[in-house]
């Protein structure tokens, strides 16, 4: 079961890579500040769930050592910082262009 779990983490991670990519050239690509700002806060999310993923990937792959305890609180708090933030910047620059267009 632990191996399974590991998979599917190991997956979601190589999808969050290739998506935070994707979205980190959208945004480097894109003419409009608007568009540009929505496809920075996805890249945002998802590097924030990459960090999340390579957090719980280390909790199952370590075992409680103390430098491994921090360096994983320090991925998950960043992690879910960039969550928050992008989600934040998301709805801000939706509704940007939302009342813009």
């Amino acid at each position: 079961m632990v191996l399974f779990i590991r998979y599917v983490l190991f997956a979601l991670l190589v999808i969050a890579c290739i998506c935070a990519g994707l979205y980190s050239s959208r945004s480097r690509r894109a003419k409009d500040a608007r568009e540009r700002g929505l496809y920075g806060a996805v890249t945002n999310i998802f590097m924030g769930i990459m960090l999340v993923m390579l957090a719980l990937i280390f909790m199952f792959i370590f075992s409680g050592s103390t430098v491994a305890v921090i360096i994983e609180a320090v991925f998950l708090v960043l992690g879910a910082f960039n969550i928050f933030a992008g989600i934040r910047n998301r709805s801000y620059y939706s509704r940007m262009k939302s009342n813009n267009m």
